[in-house]
């Protein structure tokens, strides 16, 4: 995600995996395939915190193994905002986000740029609850003391003796981090996520979810709504990621898409005064600046950070192509001030709200690792460089089969693609041209939803209840009637 630095693109992150919920009678517990929800309560009180006036702060204890109930326990944090108009109360709006992303930090910034002047009968007609998910944020998070990538560790290693660096490398990250944070490290998969927020529905007293995710979260979603027949009223799945094929053909595409967003925005920059490379030939300028930075890495210019090679800004540039309207320009500025020294831009992911460790170590859990050996990790960066050229395949999928290699604790990836049976048919948002996920990742979450609908966004951008009229008006008559548009239908505004 993008940060919007602190203005209307991060929105689109305060709303990031919202989640809907109609209020009926609490449930006792709930049994699933051996699992047992213990109906722990929430413990509310009244926001200290001046974000969230007027608002409910809340956590509760959820297993840390949930195999193993009795084994530990983990603490979720949220922050409940109550809809605006009480007697036309329809529900509960969860906000999660999963991967490493804070969503109370991103209600904190959607607050700021007041989120109920435009969000409509979401905030009007349901209450906010916004959830950090397990490891993340105001939750008990994952913190670990080992850099994901330390200098002199590449993630394209070019050589046996770089391959076993980073190797090593891994299994000395997975280390730390278990030594600091015990077996949750395990237990941040997508599954164990889910059943916490069935055991969320049950604190809250909700009969049913109304499923609001972005990216990450529309994976969750679909794994929830996998394990919890019946629990889902509906689903708004924005920027839906298709997990249905094998690893390496999800990264192969994931490079194409974030190529084709580069292009774009080098073609913006030539026709818009509003780049800062305006006039230049973008393409070339990013290239060189790349090479120059392979061959002598840019000093930051302090102690907390190391110097940054090619391969960490072709690392950090995906994330800069998310959201046209306020990353684009971001990304023009930071090319400029890297050329002239500064890649201080660079050396963070431009969502503030995300946290890489916390995106890696669940990566880590969620997928089967496609690579072994130092063959085939070339043969792939052969591949991803062949439909990257610019990118070099340096994008999320990559990063995450690259540091996952030498991971200790085996993965855990959800079984995908089949029909998944007790769930709403969804209203899926997904943008033509997104640097995150192909447009035709839509259309495989849909198949997995049988009923849903694609919605499609001619433009760049995801977080489509944000910067498109036409997906807000559609998203807010779906989650209060549960009426979706005419298949095949493409917004333009």
């Amino acid at each position: 995600m993008t940060r919007i630095r602190k203005n209307a693109g991060w929105i689109a992150a305060a709303l990031s995996a919202l989640v809907a919920t109609v209020a009926v009678p609490a449930l006792a517990q709930t049994e699933d395939a051996g699992y047992r929800t213990p109906a722990n309560s929430i413990d509310w009180h009244a926001c200290a915190d001046t974000d969230f006036a007027h608002m409910q702060c809340g956590s509760m204890q959820v297993p840390v193994d949930w195999t193993h109930p009795g084994a530990g326990s983990t603490t979720l944090a949220m922050v409940r905002r109550p809809a605006d108009d009480q007697a036309h109360r329809q529900g509960t709006v969860l906000l999660n986000d999963g991967a490493g992303g804070s969503s109370i930090e991103q209600l904190r910034l959607a607050m700021h740029i007041h989120l109920p002047a435009f969000a409509g009968a979401m905030t009007q007609n349901f209450d906010l609850v916004a959830v950090d998910p397990r490891g993340v944020g105001h939750s008990t998070p994952i913190l670990c003391a080992e850099p994901l990538k330390p200098a002199g560790v590449s993630h394209f290693p070019q050589n046996q003796a770089a391959f076993n660096a980073l190797v090593s490398h891994n299994r000395a990250f997975a280390e730390d981090c278990r030594s600091r944070n015990g077996q949750l490290i395990d237990h941040v998969d997508q599954t164990s996520t889910a059943r916490d927020f069935e055991a969320v529905r049950i604190g809250l007293g909700e009969k049913q979810l109304n499923w609001y995710g972005i990216h990450y979260s529309t994976l969750l979603g679909r794994t929830y709504a996998k394990l919890y027949p019946g629990r889902l009223r509906t689903m708004v799945l924005d920027t839906a990621l298709d997990d249905t094929g094998s690893p390496l053909t999800r990264v192969t595409q994931e490079a194409a898409t974030a190529e084709s967003a580069f292009n774009r925005f080098a073609a913006w920059c030539a026709t818009s005064k509003d780049c800062a490379l305006h006039g230049k030939d973008v393409a070339a300028e990013y290239d060189a600046l790349v090479a120059r930075a392979d061959r002598t890495p840019i000093p930051t210019g302090g102690a907390s950070h190391q110097p940054l090679t090619g391969e960490d800004i072709r690392e950090a540039t995906q994330d800069y192509l998310t959201l046209s309207g306020q990353a684009w320009p971001d990304f023009a500025k930071a090319i400029v001030k890297a050329q002239a020294g500064d890649p201080m831009d660079f050396t963070h992911d431009p969502d503030d709200t995300l946290d890489p460790v916390q995106v890696q170590v669940p990566a880590c859990l969620d997928d089967t690792p496609p690579v072994h050996s130092l063959a085939q990790l070339t043969q792939l960066g052969k591949e991803l460089a062949r439909v990257s050229p610019h990118l070099g395949g340096a994008v999320r999928s990559y990063k995450a089969i690259a540091g996952c290699l030498g991971w200790p604790t085996p993965s855990q990836p959800v079984k995908a693609g089949a029909p998944v049976h007790g769930a709403p048919p969804a209203l899926i948002l997904q943008s033509t041209h997104q640097a995150l996920a192909p447009f035709r990742a839509g259309a495989a979450m849909a198949a997995q939803l049988p009923g849903s609908v694609v919605l499609g966004h001619e433009g760049d951008d995801y977080s489509m209840f944000l910067v498109s009229k036409c997906a807000l008006e559609a998203t807010n008559r779906y989650l209060t009637t549960r009426t979706l548009p005419a298949p095949g239908t493409i917004c333009t505004n």
